[in-house]
């Protein structure tokens, strides 16, 4: 139920410029920007640690609805390859932000289809199929409206090495410690 409770709240405010574009700016003009980003922020960190916890409570007995085969793993660590480098390429302006359009969309993308290749259980595919189907959402509403500028580094030819070096030791962090850590799974076996 947290997870739910956690996807709902943490999704909805995701959802808001696509679902209700004009909120944002009224709220703005009300309270402020900071305290727009404050809200946010807190019912977004909410929403983040409800799915956490959720998530852990509910998956070791979860229903399992498809196993994959055991290949899909590596599957899995090569597609996420590209998922740090590009949300590093969020914040700065280069070629992989140019050509991505939307590079944490695209992360959130691949991240969420990568695990539901690998995991089959009832409560993965609540979180990552939620998750895939909000960034698409997200996406295809971006071609119908503009987005709210994403604050970040001054345009510099340093920042798709810095994007693609930064998101790889990421990612191998990830690999070989942090999800073990933070996630209870590790990776490599």
């Amino acid at each position: 139920m947290l997870l739910i409770l956690g996807l709902l709240l943490f999704l909805s405010i995701h959802a808001i410029p696509m679902l209700a574009p004009k909120v944002r700016p009224t709220v703005v003009m009300r309270i402020g920007v900071i305290g727009w980003q404050a809200g946010y922020s807190l019912l977004a960190l909410t929403g983040l640690i409800l799915i956490v916890f959720g998530y852990s409570a509910a998956h070791s007995t979860a229903l399992v609805l498809y196993s994959p085969p055991h290949w899909m793993k590596h599957v899995n660590l090569l597609l996420m390859l590209p998922v740090f480098p590009l949300l590093f390429a969020t914040y700065l302006p280069g070629r992989i932000q140019h050509m991505a359009k939307h590079p944490m969309l695209l992360a959130v993308k691949i991240w969420a289809f990568a695990h539901l290749l690998a995991n089959g259980s009832l409560t993965d595919v609540l979180l990552f199929g939620s998750f895939l189907i909000w960034a698409i959402s997200a996406r295809i509403s971006l071609k119908k409206r503009s987005g709210v500028p994403v604050n970040g580094a001054p345009a510099h030819s340093a920042n798709d090495a810095i994007a693609v070096i930064g998101g790889l030791g990421i990612y191998l962090l990830f690999l070989f410690w942090l999800h073990r850590a933070w996630i209870g799974v590790a990776p490599l076996g």
